[in-house]
């Protein structure tokens, strides 16, 4: 099942899902309605949605609040990127202008602040403590991922222990909110509810891996950013973090200095450094590893083909070419 299929399963929740986004969007300052319909039609691949709407599905859900959270999900993940790329730097994102190159850092914060209000005004709608509690926990966790991020900026000691803690946090935190609110929404048994937690933290993390595999192994025009934007932050994902592990002497000491100063003018030379160890193999197995987790914690939900549509975006996480 590749992913134009799994969206023709659920194409009806999407459309609705996507009608709902438009119709909250709205807002009588015309800026927000701009900049929110920029970063939300910029042609991103509704993964967290889809979780959502798959998980609640695949347990028999047959209300419409999966929509509602599936919206949240999308407002919550779109506020961070408005954030991200003011924090960041970047300038570049699905192979547009990031909404800061075009409005300026301030506009996109506050539209990102007004996108996370949103989500909760409608988490308020839903009037489901569990929801609330799940989705607070999880963008709190999200905002110390991206602390944490900042902290290994510049610091060729961060190791993968460092690295797997702030993927985790920034990044499969709200893979893991989105799949477990299809149990909560569901009513189901908490071994339920957990096994879909369990897999929408595995996917969250193979498909961060894969991102930092596709930053080196990529071109600009597949991935739909800028190569080297993670070297010009001094970001260590785990493909340099690797390649520093194994190798020595003076490409040791390059990668070192890339991490500490910054490099994206030298993409080319930390490119060849890599390809030279196992550093994208070794992350791209790490993140298949964590796709099978995914797809076993599956095994306790009844066979459907919304089951099957979540394993396979789990092979989707790790075998993409963007």
């Amino acid at each position: 099942m590749d992913l134009d299929s799994i969206r023709e399963l659920i194409s009806d929740d999407l459309k609705a899902t996507d009608q709902l986004i438009l119709d909250r969007l709205a807002s009588d300052v015309v800026l927000i309605n701009q900049i929110g319909h920029y970063i939300i039609g910029s042609g991103g691949k509704r993964l967290r949605p889809m979780i959502v709407l798959l998980a609640a599905r695949a347990l028999g859900y047959s209300g419409g609040f999966h929509i509602d959270l599936a919206a949240i999900v999308e407002f919550i993940h779109t506020a961070t990127l408005l954030h991200d790329d003011v924090v960041d730097g970047s300038e570049q994102r699905r192979s547009r202008d990031t909404a800061n190159a075009v409005w300026g850092n301030a506009a996109s914060v506050l539209v990102g602040d007004f996108l996370y209000s949103r989500a909760f005004e409608m988490m308020v709608a839903v009037d489901r403590m569990a929801v609330m509690r799940i989705l607070a926990t999880a963008t709190n966790r999200i905002a110390e991922g991206e602390v944490l991020q900042l902290l290994n900026c510049n610091d060729p000691d961060t190791d993968e222990t460092r690295y797997r803690e702030v993927i985790l946090r920034k990044t499969a935190t709200l893979f893991e909110a989105g799949a477990r609110l299809g149990g909560v929404i569901s009513d189901a048994p908490e071994p339920q509810s957990q096994a879909l937690a369990d897999y929408g933290r595995h996917l969250g993390m193979a498909f961060q891996m894969t991102d930092d595999v596709l930053d080196y192994g990529a071109s600009d025009q597949d991935i739909g950013k800028n190569i080297g934007d993670d070297l010009a932050e001094g970001k260590p994902t785990l493909p340099l973090i690797r390649a520093l592990e194994v190798t020595t002497g003076d490409t040791r000491d390059m990668l070192r200095e890339v991490i500490e100063q910054g490099g994206a003018e030298r993409v080319d030379e930390v490119r060849k450094a890599i390809e030279s160890t196992d550093a994208i193999a070794y992350t791209a197995r790490l993140a298949k590893e964590e796709a099978e987790l995914a797809k076993q914690s599956l095994e306790v939900l009844p066979p459907s083909a919304f089951r099957s549509a979540l394993a396979a975006l789990a092979d989707f996480s790790v075998d993409r070419s963007f």
